[in-house]
């Protein structure tokens, strides 16, 4: 056996370092596939197959929204039968056919299949990344190692975003943009088959913490379930603040390539737009992931999300001058977001015992991916009668509501580490 494999398990980052590097490059290919659809697909489905109804071109974030919600739901149970590991190698190879099947689909049928498994491969890895990170780094460091984690996932969808965007330009909206998926997902299986399983961490803390595990059939998944979404109220503001925000993400997904080019911008310039917002949004994560750390989950939730409502009435405000309005816009949603999503994915681990934490993170995921098919269909419904514009007013008011809620809710179970 090597060294590494009989020296004694250690909870924290740098005594985890390699193992939480892996990770990270693995969330960085977890986040490049889904950033190839942010640019073109909306664009594939009204030019390409020539769809006219919003809802009909939003269907594709739909089937995605709600496959990725549920298998978030079903990974949490799954990590009681299987290892991480496992489920973060099934995702990868779910996710195989995804970049064919955009590049080439001979009908929108295909793009919105492509999408199912495209959800099914984001739930299983992405919540078993974050999840493994947890393990390794133990309490004191939660909100950092989330903030790593959905930094390197969203940095790459911005990125991707971008890249396809020029792409797209230069090439055509198919199949060159749809094709760089191959590298993420070969570098993407390659490497969660070296990471190492995290059961080891998780028993350590287990064996560490003050509180005796709950009962076996109360950290089962339909009890977590209901106490997450209900009857812990902090739980709750946080599911629903989850929702909320990728409601957003969804909207403004299928929503913002159609207004800003309707508005005369190109491909390029939809494409920095539609990259700024989840490049901040990653990148943001880091500091803010540390801050929750330090001054607590609640101020950076509540914060974030009155953030991101006032994105939504800037790109209002000066859609008369469209790439302004789409760059401010990106920047405010952006930086509300990465402000936000650290500090909900800790805040729910610090009110969930680590025996039912997979369950509980599942059940948040759940709820909280839940908001991209909403915000797909809202934007489908109010955009179809009533215009785009609406779409982004009902956004504004929705967000700032739940951060409304959010305030009301949400309570601090963590102790502010040390400056």
């Amino acid at each position: 056996m090597s060294p590494a494999a009989t020296s004694p398990v250690q909870l924290g980052l740098r005594e985890n370092r390699l193992q939480f590097t892996l990770l990270v490059i693995v969330n960085v290919c977890v986040g490049g596939l889904v950033g190839l659809e942010r640019t073109t697909v909306p664009l594939i489905g009204a030019r390409t197959f020539g769809l006219t109804s919003d809802l009909a071109v939003f269907s594709f974030i739909i089937a995605f929204g709600l496959t990725k919600a549920l298998t978030n739901l079903a990974a949490g149970a799954l990590t009681a039968r299987y290892r991480r590991k496992q489920l973060l190698v099934v995702g990868w190879l779910l996710g195989i056919p995804v970049p064919f099947a955009l590049a080439w689909a001979p009908s929108w049928g295909w793009i919105v299949a492509a999408n199912v498994l495209l959800g099914v491969n984001q739930g299983l890895t992405w919540s078993m990344t974050v999840n493994m990170k947890i393990d390794l780094v133990g309490p004191a460091r939660r909100g950092l190692a989330t903030g790593l984690n959905e930094a390197a996932g969203y940095t790459a969808v911005g990125a991707t975003a971008l890249f396809t965007g020029y792409l797209a330009t230069t090439h055509g909206l198919r199949p060159a943009p749809e094709l760089i998926g191959v590298v993420f997902v070969a570098a993407g299986l390659a490497l969660s088959l070296v990471v190492r399983d995290t059961a080891a961490h998780v028993a350590l803390e287990l064996a560490r913490h003050a509180q005796p595990p709950p009962a076996r059939e109360d950290t089962g998944l339909k009890v977590t379930f209901a106490r997450t979404s209900w009857h812990d109220r902090s739980l709750r503001g946080a599911s629903q603040a989850g929702l909320v925000n990728n409601l957003n993400d969804g909207l403004t997904w299928g929503v913002f390539p159609l207004l800003f080019t309707d508005h005369g911008l190109g491909i390029a310039a939809v494409g920095l737009i539609k990259g700024l917002y989840p490049i901040l949004w990653g990148l943001g994560q880091i500091p803010t992931g540390h801050l929750a750390d330090r001054i607590g989950r609640k101020p950076l939730i509540v914060t974030g999300m009155f953030v991101q409502a006032g994105g939504f009435v800037l790109a209002l405000v000066l859609l008369s001058r469209p790439l302004a309005a789409g760059i401010l816009s990106a920047v405010a949603l952006g930086l509300g977001t990465a402000m936000v999503y650290p500090a909900l994915i800790a805040s729910v681990s610090d009110h969930a015992h680590p025996s039912r934490r997979a369950n509980a993170l599942g059940t948040y995921r759940f709820w909280r991916d839940i908001g991209y098919a909403a915000g797909a269909l809202v934007a489908g419904v109010l955009a179809d009668a009533f215009g785009l514009n609406a779409t982004v007013v009902a956004a504004a008011v929705l967000t700032a509501a739940s951060g409304v809620l959010a305030a009301r809710w949400i309570t601090e179970r963590h102790a502010a580490t040390p400056r």
